[in-house]
């Protein structure tokens, strides 16, 4: 099954959001688990959540996807910083759990200067205060661009961070088309080379989801600006490739490019329209 779908918002409920996604053509979809440059959450409608949990399964509807604040920093060196993203997570893996979600999506976190090793360790660190036993919401460690500080920008830091969790079959990884591509990963002209690498030192089982926008910066440019599908560095054959690799199966494939439901219900139809009849 190809999963395609896009980033929504779930302000008026978990079922619209649904509704609007399956409106144009996509069955999986991407929120951010509260709001993104702050720390309010909105509360649960139960009624909400059941009336969707049941549309979804009408449909056919694919993995839910939410997405971390962006103010969270699970690599800070500063206590109060790193508590506060430790607390959110909690919150918001309890909250998601109730709501019928697989997977959460968070950027491993910036080290502020502090190095990549500290920053993977505080990383994994923080992961390990918040997952248990009982979890049962995927984490996904988003792989990053490479800007500034940020850690995860190489297949090498986010194996290193999952292999210092205590729970790491509660983690896996979201690559992203314009991060992977600015950190120096050509998926533009060497797809199976960049696959065949990741396979070999995360394992593809771990990838669950997949950010898909073009690169306005050029390879290795480690910089993070998302482009429409095709007027960017990468191209259309670059996603033509992608989904119609035989490693993209039942991986949530989620547009991050600049632009609202209309840009994006005429980007699903033409990715849609490059997926190959015997995918």
């Amino acid at each position: 099954m190809v999963y395609i779908g896009a980033h929504i918002s779930i302000s008026e409920g978990y079922e619209k959001a649904v509704k609007q996604a399956a409106d144009i053509e996509r069955n999986t979809m991407q929120f951010f688990s509260r709001n993104p440059r702050g720390s309010s959450a909105k509360a649960l409608n139960f009624n909400d959540i059941k009336r969707a949990e049941n549309l979804r399964k009408e449909l056919n509807f694919g993995p839910l996807v939410a997405h971390a604040p962006y103010v969270i920093n699970l690599a800070s060196h500063k206590e109060n910083v790193w508590h506060f993203a430790k607390v959110v997570m909690e919150e918001d893996l309890e909250r998601l759990s109730t709501a019928g979600v697989s997977y959460m999506v968070v950027h491993p976190g910036n080290h502020v200067g502090k190095g990549i090793e500290y920053g993977i360790q505080r990383t994994a660190d923080c992961l390990n205060e918040v997952l248990t036993e009982e979890t049962d919401v995927m984490v996904l460690l988003e792989g990053m661009a490479g800007v500034g500080t940020e850690v995860g920008y190489t297949f090498e830091q986010l194996k290193e961070i999952i292999e210092k969790v205590d729970y790491e079959e509660k983690v896996g990884v979201c690559l992203d088309t314009c991060h992977l591509y600015c950190a120096g990963y050509d998926i533009r002209d060497n797809l199976n080379d960049v696959f065949e690498e990741f396979d070999e030192i995360i394992g593809f089982g771990r990838l669950k989801a997949f950010h898909i926008n073009d690169s306005k910066n050029p390879l290795g440019s480690r910089k993070d600006r998302h482009e429409n599908i095709g007027d960017g560095e990468l191209g259309i054959k670059t996603f033509e490739n992608i989904l119609n690799h035989p490693k993209i199966i039942d991986v949530s494939l989620i547009l991050e490019t600049p632009g609202k439901v209309d840009v994006y219900e005429k980007e699903i139809k033409l990715l849609r329209s490059l997926i190959k009849e015997n995918k």
